[in-house]
């Protein structure tokens, strides 16, 4: 399973979500407000993850520890 911490946080926010996990990478999509937002990880040269979390009308690809940096922006939600 990945994505793990991510998912922790959704479970204790009891927000739905879906995961899915293929070659490897996970994937979440969720809603919040109405906005439907993902997490989809890839492993290009490095692991990575292209997300919406901080603007949900725009993906944007995370590199390093990534899950810590969706998380941190998620806790900035109102």
């Amino acid at each position: 399973m990945r994505l793990e911490q991510i998912q922790a946080v959704l479970k204790e926010r009891q927000q739905p979500y879906s995961y899915v996990e293929e070659d490897g990478c996970g994937s979440i999509d969720f809603e919040y407000r109405g906005i439907a937002y993902h997490v989809w990880e890839f492993q290009d040269e490095s692991w990575g993850a292209e997300t919406n979390v901080r603007n949900g009308g725009y993906s944007e690809d995370l590199f390093g520890d990534y899950e810590a940096q969706i998380i941190q922006i998620m806790k900035e939600w109102k």
